[in-house]
């Protein structure tokens, strides 16, 4: 499960689970390239994995939900890697919406993010992959996209379609020896624990019955490092050479998937 000489792209690298991602890879002994659009936190990351890492990272401002920032960052970073064996794709952002008052903005915001930058970061990465003979692209659904989300309309209607398309990508792309899978976590980000912070009893109460019930491993989310790194090296190793179209739920029991 080691990653030394892989060459790996992370989306979303800033903060979160992007940076855990960041942070697993480059103690793997990864070569990898850290994509965001907030840099001062996206370079810190990448400083701070440097200084405990057997790999190297460095870091780069790219927009994922346009296609010019993708093709040009993406062609840069694979250029200073040397080609590329994996995409870890965490970015994407979240809104709070109801199905009967979601407006258009919101609506297309969350698509234009979560959905087109799926697609083109994952179109991008496949061009560059198959030229290396294969790899992985390890894409982030979540819980969302498979249970009604009454707060978050949008939310769940993107990751639903996150799902389908890795579904889709895997079928296309096996021939080339390129696996597409999605995680789907339930980890203690810096957005949650803020959330956290800032909510009422009533509201601790609702999120503890709607979210950490379920997960039956100690009912609360888990560690982006300590329990989602490991999985996010496994699957940019050749050990998950044989894995793909896969829905992976990384959350302590909290999701069943069919």
């Amino acid at each position: 499960m080691e990653l030394k000489d892989k060459r790996i792209i992370v989306t979303g690298s800033a903060r979160g689970m992007g940076a855990a991602t960041v942070r697993a890879y480059v103690n793997a002994g990864a070569e990898v390239v850290a994509m965001d659009i907030t840099d001062d936190s996206g370079n810190e990351v990448v400083k701070e994995a440097n200084a405990s890492g057997a790999g190297n990272a460095t870091y780069m401002h790219v927009d994922i939900s346009e296609r010019e920032s993708v093709e040009t960052g993406f062609a840069e970073a694979v250029k200073n890697l040397g080609g590329l064996d994996a995409l870890a794709h965490p970015a994407a952002i979240q809104r709070t919406s109801d199905a009967g008052d979601v407006s258009v903005e919101d609506w297309d915001l969350m698509f234009a993010v979560n959905v087109r930058g799926t697609m083109l970061t994952n179109q991008v990465a496949h061009r560059y992959l198959k030229e290396s003979g294969g790899g992985s692209i390890i894409n982030f659904g979540s819980i969302s996209g498979l249970r009604p989300e009454v707060s978050a309309a949008a939310y769940s209607a993107a990751k639903g379609a996150v799902h389908s398309w890795t579904r889709t990508a895997a079928g296309t792309w096996g021939k080339d020896k390129v696996r597409v899978n999605a995680i789907l976590p339930a980890m203690a980000t810096p957005m949650y624990l803020e959330a956290i912070a800032r909510a009422t009893d009533e509201q601790t109460d609702a999120i503890y019955w709607q979210n950490l019930h379920s997960i039956y491993l100690g009912h609360e989310y888990g560690d982006p490092d300590q329990d989602l790194g490991p999985v996010m090296v496994f699957f940019a190793s050749d050990a998950s050479k044989f894995i793909t179209g896969q829905l992976i739920p990384v959350d302590g029991g909290q999701t069943t998937v069919r």
